[in-house]
């Protein structure tokens, strides 16, 4: 019998989902969050992969550096809860802009561009940049000799600018040690940095593969912390704080201990010296990285896989549903959101959720809004496999339920379904397999989870190869487990088959 029978009881739940899941209570904010005598809780944006500014401790695993001990002091002067926020670079600034964090403090150059934008405080740190080669590149050694040439940078630092400015073709990477790597293989001709991250790179990988082939000009950069336009409060909270710290020797006293010179005396200096943020052998980095990655597989890989397949699936019958169905307003709704869903990426699924809908007023935790971001889209490409396996089932089940007395609702729960979820099973296995890799994106929406762990140790010790091959080995020890969950469950549903 044809599927004529009115689906708006299904319509009217596949609505709800989408509710619950856009109706997410936002966070509360850092000011709603404090009262009047607990201390204001300051939500600040690292990277934690930029050694010796912000990287993880190699003993305790905790997050340190230089700008990550300045901001502990600076909070402690000012009274501040501070709660640290690791991210890739690039979604530091679409973090602080959608209110999810409150400052930034990852050696953010003072620029003309970004003072349109943010409020900076008093600079603390004062740097030049120099031009990375290969160490037998004898051809480049200042800003003038890159043009026409290739160089790797993050694409929202400044040192991008410095780049084009130059007249090179920059490659984007997500950080300073992709970029290195790069260069190590011979695929970009140069790099222009800070000369304390090159000089921290140089002790710690001990390699004479690449030197730094001159200055990237005569100009002394300012680097300071970054607050959005309208949290001006904070901004004097914090050049107050800083000015004390000056004062009392403070902050001298931080650069000291990392730099064995003051680099935050306006002018800065030439002359530091940067010890090894991370002097493990290879095989004690990939042993102390391995139980990290297991949590953040445990913790942030898995439940997301398992929310989000299930309220996935959910998707995916009701779209099979309305597009089966003869009203067409369900069918229009459903291919719209099928096509929608399989004609964009992931990432700028995720990037829409997360950054996106908070101009909207829809401001999600991370997590509820990677489960949002990665459902529908298991919902938009399992919707065609559960369609094609309803109409896989013969025709004649159709029929016998009706003989018997049953409603359509009734012969599609009862008959048609469970001999539908059988067909299923195959291709949804395989969406459940793509969903599992696909949750290593979520790091880019700040969940911390195994494939964020496994980049945050590459990026301080450079050891890639072993850590992402080990990524990779979790990755698949879990699929090869769901895999061989898939026979005993088929042959269950064999039961259900005509």
């Amino acid at each position: 019998m044809p599927l004529t029978r009115p689906l708006a009881l299904l319509a009217v739940g596949w609505s709800l989902v989408l509710g619950a899941l856009l109706g997410v209570a936002a966070p509360a904010t850092a000011a709603d969050a404090a009262d009047d005598d607990a201390p204001r809780v300051v939500r600040v944006g690292t990277e934690g992969v930029y050694p010796p500014f912000s990287y993880r401790d190699s003993e305790s695993n905790e997050l340190t550096g230089f700008d990550v001990d300045v901001v502990r002091a600076i909070g402690e002067e000012a009274g501040w809860d501070v709660r640290f926020v690791e991210a890739p670079f690039d979604a530091l600034f679409p973090a602080l802009d959608t209110g999810r964090l409150d400052v930034i403090a990852n050696q953010v150059t003072v620029t003309p561009e970004r003072e349109a934008r943010y409020l900076f405080s008093t600079p603390y740190t004062y740097s030049r940049g120099v031009i990375v080669t290969g160490a037998d590149t004898d051809d480049i050694t200042s800003l003038a000799d890159l043009e026409g040439r290739t160089t790797a940078q993050t694409a929202s630092s400044n040192w991008a600018q410095v780049a084009e400015d130059a007249g090179a073709e920059v490659d984007f990477v997500q950080d300073f040690g992709p970029g290195v790597e790069l260069l190590l293989q011979g695929r970009v001709d140069a790099i222009v940095n800070d000369n304390i991250a090159v000089l921290d790179y140089l002790a710690t990988s001990g390699t004479d593969e690449v030197k730094i082939a001159g200055p990237a000009g005569d100009e002394v950069l300012e680097q300071a912390l970054a607050f959005t336009q309208d949290d001006a409060a904070l901004q004097e909270e914090a050049d107050a704080a800083i000015e004390a710290l000056t004062a009392d020797g403070t902050l001298e006293e931080i650069s000291e201990e990392y730099f064995g010179a003051d680099v935050t005396v306006e002018g800065g200096t030439t002359d530091v010296e940067v010890d090894a943020s991370d002097a493990r052998s290879r095989w004690e980095v990939v042993q102390d990285t391995a139980w990290p990655m297991l949590v953040g597989l445990v913790k942030g890989n898995i439940p997301l896989t398992v929310a989000s397949f299930a309220i996935g699936l959910v998707l995916a019958v009701a779209a099979a549903l309305a597009r089966l169905s003869s009203i067409r307003v369900l069918d229009w709704i459903a291919r719209a959101y099928i096509s929608l869903i399989r004609g964009t990426p992931l990432v700028v699924q995720l990037f829409i959720v997360f950054f996106g809908l908070p101009q909207l007023g829809v401001d999600l935790d991370p997590y509820p809004a990677a489960i949002l971001a990665l459902s529908l889209n298991v919902g938009g490409y399992a919707a065609e496999v559960v369609r094609a396996a309803i109409l896989s089932v013969p025709r004649g089940q159709y029929e016998a339920a009706t003989v018997i007395g049953m409603d359509y609702r009734q012969s599609m729960r009862r008959v048609i379904l469970p001999q539908a979820a059988r067909i299923a099973v195959p291709p949804l296995s395989n969406t459940l397999l793509s969903l599992i890799k696909d949750t290593a994106l979520a790091s880019l929406v700040l969940v911390p989870e195994l494939f964020r762990e496994a980049q945050v140790t590459a990026g301080a010790t450079f050891e890639y190869l072993p850590l992402y091959v080990m990524a990779a080995l979790y990755f698949w020890v879990v699929c090869y487990l769901v895999s061989l969950a898939q026979g005993p469950l088929e042959r269950r549903l064999s039961r259900y088959v005509a």
